[in-house]
């Protein structure tokens, strides 16, 4: 893409209430576009980094075995009435349709799901079955002051497991763990992202939520010395010891969460009488579980954990482009052939062809934290400058060797 045709432009000046480094560098990258606290327009490059995102997400989910499904956002009253969480989640937004029934915008979809899925799970035999979506959440969140760290509307990956016992949804439960470790690992927040126990609320003793250390986290949590498994700070006092390794030697450091696994059990399907027949034709409740992540949040994570003093600086698998061409030539004919040879590489490249200033074209490039910059000038001849975001180092190398790196 050439940058001059994108519809954003770099800013400097951004909103003073926003705080967080996140949605500052976004924004003035012309990734993002505030509309109202907790709310976000996503920009060109903004979408095109998050959709990497939850492409890598929906590819770990296939691979799990999960068949991907849309929900809708708008959901009646009444299915959140069964579970008792229309009065019962002061999140949820509400609102009247014609006739004045009575709707909630989707902050997660338990009471929708569960009515789904007992259409189509009569007997054993129909299960397992695992269905994910990723959708719009609709939250009404009053400390909408993160970024997309904290929106009232973001991106979900919600997964609902179906079992016919306890001992299946607990091998399930370790097959997801290890999906969302593969999928930090791609997003570049493997190194600092663990497993972290955390209360488990009305549904188990504990639930566990995956965290990602970041000195702005809001969270806190104890990592064990020994393992590296974490404890959210709520339960600290409960578990004097690792729930991993016994040992007791923790270390506090600031978090963000990132993703959280539930074992659902049969909350949802007593409610719902969702109930299946084993081999003797007796009915039992359908043992559920539920995985989430958040794309946006990732994203938002991402520019949190990976920047410097000149900008951000994005994962190659997550980035919006693999190069960032900037021309610095008094003509752009040297810079036109290698973008066009590239395009004709099928390598995605984001071109400065701008009549800008070298020091302007730089800067931005460094703000926007492309994982490889491509510099051609008059002193770079029939070579091009090759420099890596997370290098000082710049080295020369001919346009066909572009593809090696």
């Amino acid at each position: 893409m050439k940058q001059s045709h994108l519809i954003t432009k770099t800013v400097k000046s951004i909103p003073k209430e926003e705080v967080s480094l996140n949605s500052r560098l976004l924004i003035q990258a012309g990734f993002i576009d505030k509309l109202a606290a907790g709310i976000y327009t996503y920009l060109p490059l903004g979408l095109k980094a998050l959709n990497n995102i939850s492409n890598i997400v929906r590819d770990e989910m296939n691979k799990a075995g999960g068949q991907e499904l849309l929900m809708p956002a708008l959901t009646p009253k009444k299915n959140w009435e069964e579970t008792g969480r229309w009065d019962g989640l002061d999140v949820l937004f509400k609102l009247k349709g014609a006739g004045d029934k009575e709707f909630a915008l989707g902050a997660t979809h338990e009471e929708v799901v569960t009515p789904l899925m007992k259409k189509f799970i009569l007997s054993y035999k129909d299960l397992p079955k695992y269905v994910y979506q990723i959708q719009t959440k609709y939250r009404n969140e009053p400390r909408a002051k993160s970024g997309l760290l904290r929106g009232r509307e973001f991106l979900m990956k919600d997964l609902y497991s179906f079992h016919t016992d306890s001992e299946d949804l607990d091998q399930y439960y370790e097959v997801m763990t290890k999906a969302y470790f593969k999928i930090f690992e791609r997003c570049g927040l493997g190194d600092s992202t663990h497993l972290t126990y955390s209360s488990g609320g009305t549904f188990s003793k504990y639930s566990h939520e995956f965290q990602t250390v970041c000195k702005t986290g809001e969270d806190i949590v104890y990592l064990c010395k020994n393992c590296g498994l974490g404890v959210n700070k709520e339960i600290i006092d409960e578990t004097p010891k690792c729930p991993g390794c016994e040992k007791s030697e923790y270390e506090e450091k600031n978090a963000i969460e990132v993703g959280n696994i539930f074992k659902l059990k049969a909350k949802y399907s007593d409610a719902f009488k969702m109930n299946f027949k084993d081999k003797e034709d007796k009915e039992h409740p359908v043992i559920m579980g539920c995985y989430g992540i958040g794309p946006s949040r990732v994203l938002g994570t991402i520019v949190e954990v990976h920047n410097d003093k000149n900008g951000m600086v994005w994962p190659e698998e997550v980035a919006p482009f693999k190069f960032h061409l900037v021309n610095l030539s008094k003509d752009s004919v040297q810079a036109d052939k290698a973008y066009e040879a590239l395009q004709k590489k099928g390598i995605e490249v984001l071109y400065d062809d701008r009549n800008e200033p070298a020091g302007v074209k730089l800067k931005d490039a460094d703000l926007m934290g492309m994982p490889y910059r491509l510099v051609i000038s008059d002193k770079t001849a029939e070579k091009i400058e090759l420099k890596k975001r997370t290098e000082d180092e710049t080295k020369l190398v001919a346009l066909e060797d572009i593809d090696n790196v």
